[in-house]
């Protein structure tokens, strides 16, 4: 299956964000949908069954060692000239701490992890239908947006399936595998993790 580990913006803050956008939604942009809208965290890809059970013990383990934190959804920004997204302002050490536990533990649970690199935080908006049109006005509305804070409680691991219908304009839906309170003790594994 098809998995990311992930922090949900409560339902406040995606309403907050959608208001701001409404105005610009046209068919320049292939815009996400609201219910998907997220920060993620780690993208891992097709993760085989066998390493599920592994990979939710240390993503509880990752979830335990970090206290909850405020963040709220600031600005904006984008990817090249074709991808839009939210940016995050609060507490951006605890957010980039928990991205780094949650791609550690994909790593040790035998996911085969992209190369690692610097954690942006971004929740994604849309993308550019065509080549030839430019992201950043789209970009440049939204610079000023200031979400209400919430506090991060939980650490999500999600499942991204991908449509399949071939409809025009259909989305990847996600749904929520797991999920663990920040700070909260891990239960312990019943299988044999990996020492690494």
């Amino acid at each position: 299956m098809r998995l990311f580990a992930a922090v949900l913006p409560p339902a406040t803050a995606v309403a907050e964000l959608a208001e701001a956008v409404r105005p610009l939604r046209d068919e320049g942009l292939r815009w996400t949908a609201e219910a998907g809208w997220h920060f993620t965290l780690a993208f891992m890809g097709e993760v085989p069954e066998e390493l599920l059970p592994e990979l939710r013990t240390r993503l509880a383990r990752a979830a335990s060692r970090g206290a909850p934190f405020p963040l709220r959804i600031h600005g904006s920004g984008h990817f090249g000239h074709r991808s839009l997204w939210a940016g995050a302002a609060g507490d951006l050490d605890a957010l980039r701490m928990l991205a780094e536990r949650a791609d550690a533990a994909a790593r040790r649970s035998g996911v085969p992890m992209e190369q690692h690199h610097r954690y942006t935080p971004h929740l994604t908006l849309g993308r550019l239908r065509h080549e030839s049109d430019d992201v950043r006005p789209y970009s440049q509305a939204l610079a000023g947006f200031e979400g209400t804070a919430w506090r991060v409680t939980r650490l999500s691991l999600v499942r991204s399936n991908l449509p399949t219908g071939g409809v025009p304009g259909e989305r990847p839906r996600y749904e929520v595998v797991g999920s663990w309170e920040l700070g909260e003790p891990a239960p312990p594994y019943e299988g044999r993790a990996r020492s690494r």
